[in-house]
């Protein structure tokens, strides 16, 4: 009995319930941190949601762009290739006008080969001094009163000195075709230059509307690759990244739940073993309080059996005339009162 009491039942309970309570402290802190793993997953999830609607603004925003380009560049391209045109066109009238002059450029060119002709056939006498004599013989003939021979010599004089000017002469001709070959040239040349000098600016034009064009160009192509790369991203984040996202959030709410249930596995057992701990305890404190009464009717039982042995020897020191104590006579009074009790009983 005193080893039952010893070790009692409900011990074994209570090291079970300890037991339970490690293992539940262990599964809420495992709840606890699938808990935050799952909030930070959802906010993973938030943050990729608000990546796909930015990336599409931002997509669409440089679509809208690469499209506005698009048409700028092609009003340019538009109006580039309209002043090449001109430009075309010009240059043919330009080349045009330049034919024209090769006519007069060999006109020019025999005039003076033909003055180089002529020079070869001059007289040493310069034109101003042979012109000077023919007037001075032409004057004299008209003015002074001449004999017959010497009025033929001197016209045979100028004629002579008309022979020898008529190279001058010639050579002025040709000089004078020249100079209005060259002014007729020069028409033409100034209609050229003025054809040339347009063509060059709208050359230069040309060239400042084909460089914007580029830039726009440029631009666009810029503009075109970021939208490539915002739409891959878009396209990475709804595909990739958020199917990621739930399928480790649906892996954590699968271990969630599976912790939830092992925990209310776990509870179900603290309830048990706390219900059989107090069945235990409330079973041996009924064992206790049963051992307690045993004891205490056996310690009743000793007593009275020494209070009846007690009485019995002052009853007989009594009938042998001997003198009892207080004690003794109680006892002895105690016993016949007993007696008188059960026997009524």
């Amino acid at each position: 009995m005193d080893n039952h009491y010893k070790f009692p039942r409900h011990d074994i309970n209570r090291r079970r319930i300890r037991g339970i309570l490690v293992i539940k402290e262990q599964m809420f802190t495992q709840r606890q941190q699938i808990i935050q793993q799952l909030q930070k997953l959802r906010e993973d999830a938030n943050n990729a949601a608000v990546q796909i609607k930015n990336c599409i603004e931002r997509r669409d925003q440089l679509n809208e762009e690469v499209k506005k380009a698009r048409e700028a560049i092609a009003g340019l391209k538009a109006e580039r290739d309209e002043i090449n045109e001109k430009v075309k066109l010009l240059k043919v009238q330009r080349d045009a006008i330049r034919i024209q002059s090769d006519p007069f450029n060999k006109e020019i060119d025999a005039a003076r080969n033909k003055i180089s002709e002529l020079k070869k056939t001059l007289p040493r006498e310069s034109q101003r001094a042979l012109q000077e004599e023919h007037d001075a013989i032409e004057w004299k003939i008209s003015t002074t009163s001449l004999d017959l021979q010497e009025e033929k010599r001197l016209i045979e004089n100028v004629k002579q000195l008309e022979i020898l000017l008529s190279g001058y002469k010639k050579i002025g001709v040709q000089n004078k075709k020249i100079k209005d070959f060259l002014a007729q040239r020069k028409i033409l040349d100034d209609q050229a230059d003025s054809l040339h000098k347009e063509i060059t600016a709208l050359a230069a034009k040309s060239q400042e509307v084909h460089t914007k064009m580029i830039e726009r160009v440029n631009i666009m192509k810029v503009s075109r690759a970021q939208a490539d790369s915002q739409h891959q991203l878009y396209i990475k984040t709804k595909e990739e990244t958020i199917p990621q996202i739930y399928e480790k959030i649906g892996q954590l709410v699968g271990q969630l739940n599976s912790v939830k249930a092992s925990m209310a596995k776990e509870a179900k057992a603290e309830a048990e073993a706390r219900a059989s701990a107090r069945a235990a305890f409330e079973k041996t404190s009924q064992e206790r309080a049963q051992a307690n009464k045993e004891r205490a009717q056996a310690n009743k039982e000793k007593e009275q059996a020494m209070k009846e042995k007690l009485g019995a020897e002052a009853r007989d020191k009594l009938k042998k005339g001997e003198k009892l104590s207080w004690n003794e006579f109680q006892l002895m009074m105690g016993g016949d009162s007993e007696e008188d009790s059960e026997a009524q009983d």
